[in-house]
């Protein structure tokens, strides 16, 4: 019997666009369940009843929460093709670092690039370029940041390039111009199939983060 593949997501979502990704390089197909945030379906809440958060990957009627962990879900999983963490074990550990990193700086950071004005705003856009500069750094002259093959980081890290049009709109800085380097990385990866059809256009994100400063009382 074939496998039950259902993704609970949210399109604008970094987090989620990840698992798309993941599930497009694997050529996985699934069933793919648009959520409303603000009013939440009875499927996501049962399926991930501790945060409540998309993206929820359910595989045969079980599910699996939190998109790094998922993406190793699957990889594990469907190990036949694309293989995405490193085979060697401190080269996987590393991956896992930079993922963690991106996490816990970029995301903060970038958000703060829209969702703040005056003295906050600049604060954030500096840490936003020093974070991109660190990863810049990284990544060196390798087409990837694993080398030669698109892998776990730049899976990771490739779906917040959707949301940089927003960021730098609001912001009013420019990634190419600090980071030239990343930005070439970063043009390689989009011009993946699996990563251009699981990222939506940068335009629908920069109107979605307008709607969320209306409703933050922001402008």
């Amino acid at each position: 019997m074939a496998d039950e593949v259902i993704l609970l997501d949210f399109l604008p979502s970094m987090f989620g666009m990840r698992v798309r990704i993941a599930m497009a390089e694997k050529g996985i197909k699934y069933e793919y369940k648009e959520e409303d945030l603000r009013n939440k379906s009875p499927l996501l809440l049962q399926m991930n009843p501790i945060h409540k958060k998309i993206p929820v990957l359910v595989h045969n009627g079980k599910p699996v929460c939190e998109s790094t962990i998922i993406v190793q879900y699957i990889d594990e999983v469907w190990k036949d093709k694309a293989p995405l963490l490193p085979s060697d074990p401190y080269e996987r550990a590393q991956a896992r670092f930079w993922v963690d990193f991106i996490d816990k700086k970029l995301y903060d950071s970038g958000r703060k690039t829209w969702s703040t004005t005056g003295e906050a705003q600049e604060q954030a856009k500096k840490e936003f370029i020093e974070v991109i500069k660190t990863l810049e750094g990284q990544l060196g002259d390798k087409p990837y940041f694993g080398g030669e093959t698109f892998g776990f980081v730049d899976l990771c890290l490739i779906p917040f390039y959707c949301w940089f049009h927003a960021y730098e709109t609001y912001g009013k800085f420019s990634v190419a111009a600090e980071c030239p380097n990343f930005t070439a990385w970063a043009k390689r990866c989009m011009a993946k199939e699996s990563v251009a059809k699981s990222l939506p256009d940068e335009k629908k994100i920069l109107g979605f983060v307008a709607e969320l400063r209306k409703r933050f009382g922001i402008e």
